[in-house]
C-alpha cells in the first residue's frame, strides 16, 4: 500500500517510498555484550520520560541511554504502523524500561502532502501525550486513509492553494480533525495547528537536513547510534541490530 500526491502541492516535501523492502544485511551481526540497566530516579520510569529534541524528533526514556535508536518514519505509512504495532511495545517492556535503550519518533513526509495534516495534528498535543496519540493513529491507518485516493483527486482539484489549504483539506476529507477531537485536542486548536506556516517551513527543512544527514530513501528508516541500519524495515530484522549494539 502506497499512497501518493504530486509535488507540486508542496515542492519542499518530496516524496519517496514507504518501505524499502531488500533484505536484513544486519541478521549475522555478532551480539554485543548486553549493556547495564540503569534506574530510572526515584518516583519516574523511564517510558513515562519524554522530551522535544532538538532536531524535531520525540524521544522516550533515558536521555543517557547507551543505545540510542532514531525512527524516521510516517504516520500514513503501514511498515511504521506495522513497526509501531509488533517493535515498540516489546521495547517499552524491555530495553527503555530499563534505560538501556532511548527511542526517537521524527516525523518524515515521505508521500508529501498527504502526511502533512497528521503530523501537524500528532504534534498539536501537549509532550507527554505525543506517543499515545502517534500509537493511536498508527492503529487507526486502515480508517483514517480508506478513502485516501478520493481524498487526494479532490484536493488535486483544488488548482492552486496554499499548503495550510491542503493539510487542513485532508484533515476534514480523512477524519483527522475528528480523531484529534475525541482526543482532547479542540477543533480550534486543531485548525491553528494545520495553519502555522512556522511549522510548515521547519518540516521542510527538517526533511532535507534529514535527507542530507542519512540519505533518507524511505519510511521506515532506523538509526542505531548515529548510523543508518541498511536495509532493516521491520522489528524482526531490528532486533539483531539493536542485539549487537547491546540493547537486547
Amino acid at each position: 500500500m502506497k499512497f501518493r500526491i504530486a509535488c507540486a502541492i508542496l515542492p519542499a516535501l518530496l516524496v519517496a517510498a514507504c518501505g524499502k523492502g531488500g533484505t536484513d544485511a544486519n541478521s549475522s551481526a555478532p551480539a554485543a555484550a548486553p549493556v547495564a540497566a540503569v534506574a530510572a530516579p526515584a518516583g519516574q520510569n523511564w517510558v513515562d520520560t519524554v522530551v522535544k529534541t532538538p532536531e524535531g524528533g520525540f524521544r522516550m526514556g533515558n536521555p543517557n541511554a547507551p543505545v540510542k535508536l532514531i525512527e524516521y518514519g510516517s504516520r500514513a505509512c503501514p511498515y511504521c504502523a506495522k513497526f509501531d504495532a509488533e517493535g515498540v511495545p516489546p521495547l517499552k517492556a524491555g530495553a527503555i524500561a530499563q534505560g538501556k535503550l532511548s527511542y526517537e519518533f521524527r516525523e518524515y513526509p515521505v508521500h508529501g502532502a498527504l502526511d502533512i495534516a497528521p503530523i501537524l495534528l500528532g504534534q498539536c498535543v501537549d509532550t507527554g501525550a505525543f506517543f499515545p496519540l502517534l500509537d493511536q493513529m498508527m492503529a487507526a491507518q486502515p480508517q483514517l486513509l480508506v478513502n485516501e485516493q478520493k481524498a487526494s483527486q479532490e484536493v488535486q482539484a483544488m488548482g492552486n492553494v496554499s499548503p495550510a489549504q491542503v493539510a487542513t483539506a485532508y484533515a476534514e476529507k480523512l477524519g483527522y480533525i475528528d480523531f484529534v477531537k475525541q482526543r482532547g485536542v479542540t477543533e480550534a486548536k486543531a485548525r491553528a495547528c494545520l495553519n502555522d506556516k512556522a511549522a510548515f517551513d521547519t518540516l521542510a527543512k527538517r526533511k532535507d537536513a534529514a535527507d542530507q544527514q542519512f540519505n533518507i530513501s524511505g519510511t521506515p528508516t532506523f538509526i542505531v547510534n548515529g548510523t543508518v541500519a541498511a536495509n532493516v524495515n521491520d522489528w524482526a530484522q531490528l532486533q539483531p541490530v539493536l542485539r549487537a549494539a547491546g540493547a537486547l
